[in-house]
């Protein structure tokens, strides 16, 4: 049950709430430039969205087996080279991921130009832009941050899932652009706005409506039983003290202070 509620809550929020392009506006550069129709737009996240999560996996097993202090492959080789302590190969991540992310995208470009022609052709130069797509890096930085962390340790259901709904939202988003951007054109925008000045606006104007979403992914936990709530601690009232009704310390509450006649204490000498 837990394992299901982690999914269920990764999968909503990488797609909704914490949306790659609406809330960490990664992805921005094909999010403005293939959101002129819905078709290609499409389109253009279902490519994402397969590249993400092939390159995703690809990148969960280079880290777990690989690039994480202690991983099983490189604690062999230590091992056979006579050494104990962890080898961390983190620092490698970046040029790993861009590896993967490149062969990724020439899997998809030879796919869709072997069996979508037409498909492959409406791309244009896009699709070799899926290259240097940064939402596609960041969903494998963000599964580097969560496998090596101790209370995380995140395994590949949960990469995967990270990986499929953030494509899907992503796919949300720019199709949400292009039907507003079809729209834009049989209205009168102001010249000064059109083309990717009014397509920024709308992409605030849409960022401030997906912040709506924010704290669902902590009600569903609590909802969902996987955060205890903390309880609440009422607090006895404390012993009372030995003290004078004028609730002085300790310290001072034997001792007795006269009043002048304007109601201050007397200080030193004045008494006399």
């Amino acid at each position: 049950m837990e394992i299901l509620g982690d999914i269920v809550l990764i999968a909503i929020s990488a797609a909704i709430i914490n949306n790659f392009v609406l809330h960490y506006f990664v992805g921005i550069c094909p999010f403005i430039g293939v959101s002129r129709r819905v078709d290609m737009a499409f389109g253009m996240g279902m490519a994402v969205t397969f590249v993400m999560t092939i390159a995703s996996l690809l990148s969960w097993t280079f880290t777990y087996f690989i690039l994480q202090p202690g991983a099983p492959l490189t604690s062999w080789i230590m091992e056979l080279a006579g050494r104990s302590e962890p080898l961390d190969l983190t620092i490698l991540s970046y040029i790993v991921y861009i590896f993967v992310i490149a062969a990724s995208v020439q899997f998809v470009e030879m796919y869709l130009r072997r069996f979508q022609p037409a498909l492959y052709k409406s791309f244009g130069v896009f699709l070799p832009l899926i290259t240097t797509n940064c939402a596609i890096l960041f969903a494998c930085l963000e599964i580097l941050k969560y496998v090596t962390d101790p209370k995380a340790a995140w395994g590949v259901h949960q990469a995967l899932t990270l990986a499929i709904f953030g494509g899907v939202g992503f796919t949300i988003a720019i199709v949400i652009m292009a039907g507003i951007r079809e729209e834009l054109d049989h209205c009168d925008v102001p010249k000064s706005l059109r083309g990717p000045g009014i397509t920024l606006v709308v992409a605030g104007i849409l960022a401030m409506a997906f912040l709506g979403f924010s704290g669902v992914d902590t009600n569903l936990r609590v909802a969902m039983g996987l955060t205890a709530k903390k309880a609440e601690v009422q607090k006895e009232p404390a012993p009372a003290t030995p003290a004078t009704r004028s609730g002085l310390p300790d310290s001072i509450a034997g001792e007795s202070l006269s009043l002048d006649g304007r109601g201050w204490p007397e200080g030193p000498g004045e008494g006399d």
